[in-house]
């Protein structure tokens, strides 16, 4: 699933194709995803020019002027793809997964792109839009410069489980995921089997730092192509071959010291956790 660099750098594509211009035409060629896309998507929005685009966790929220916000989610394998107007754009004829295609007024095409359906596509009122669900119960935006130590350590207090599982509840952090956690837990040199609760202080600081580092070089490299995810552009993004631990089963961490295949691989909450466990403690620092 993308997470928040992959959803920044789709945000941050769309925001440079789209904003300043209206939206032509709307062609909804199947509405059944994970919530089902709203059947007045079209009249709420035609003709209406985007005023602004932003993420908040791995949600990206569009607002027409005069219209409802758009609020779009890329689940397990959603894809944007932005398509100029003066080339491709006028072209481009819609494939299998194509689900929803926006025209803007220059003709530029987005096409919104999901093989298993697990996305979401739909209107809320823009006013007060950050006080619903299921923004309204998310934690903080760990790039924004009120997220440290001290809040982390917070939202952590009283949670029995490991600390991996908690970094991937949007409650306690918005936007990490699977990837990004893995990465962050080994910079800060704190093991996955932790309880949550534990890392508190320094440690929080530590984790804190670690998670806002990550986040931004993954955003700096184009997000992380794994699986399905591509830039707007259709271009891969590179952070993959920056991978301390994630996906490194049977092989050396980064900057090893440690031995031969030190990267070990466990299983929680489902989830595949990639970590060293020389350079990530059980124990408090």
């Amino acid at each position: 699933m993308p997470e928040l660099p992959e959803v920044e750098t789709v945000r941050r594509g769309l925001a440079q194709s789209i904003i300043g211009k209206s939206f032509s035409s709307i062609d909804v060629r199947r509405r059944d995803l994970r919530v089902s896309v709203p059947g007045n998507l079209a009249a709420a929005i035609k003709g209406c020019r985007v005023e602004d685009i932003v993420r908040r966790g791995k949600y990206i929220v569009i607002f027409p002027e005069g219209a409802p916000a758009i609020i779009l989610h890329l689940g397990m394998s959603g894809r944007v793809d932005i398509l100029k107007g003066n080339s491709s754009g006028s072209k481009y004829k819609a494939q299998k997964h194509d689900h929803v295609i926006f025209t803007m007024n220059d003709k530029t095409k987005v096409v919104f792109s999901d093989p298993r359906r697990f996305g979401m596509l739909y209107l809320v009122s823009a006013d007060g839009w950050e006080n619903k669900k299921p923004f309204s119960a998310m934690g903080p935006e760990p790039l924004e410069p009120g997220f440290d130590g001290a809040v982390l350590e917070e939202n952590l207090r009283g949670k029995k489980c490991n600390i991996k599982s908690a970094l991937l509840d949007q409650n306690v952090v918005a936007g990490v995921g699977n990837i990004y956690a893995c990465e962050a837990l080994f910079v800060s040199g704190i093991h996955p089997e932790r309880q949550a609760a534990s890392v508190k202080g320094r440690e929080a600081g530590l984790l804190a730092d670690a998670i806002r580092s990550v986040l931004k070089k993954a955003i700096a490299a184009g997000g992380s192509s794994l699986k399905d995810y591509r830039k707007t552009d259709g271009s891969l993004g590179y952070f993959q071959h920056s991978f301390s631990v994630y996906d490194k089963e049977s092989r050396k961490c980064a900057g090893c010291t440690c031995k031969d295949k030190c990267v070990q691989r466990i299983v929680q909450a489902g989830r595949s956790t990639f970590f060293c466990p020389v350079k990530q403690k059980k124990k408090a620092s």
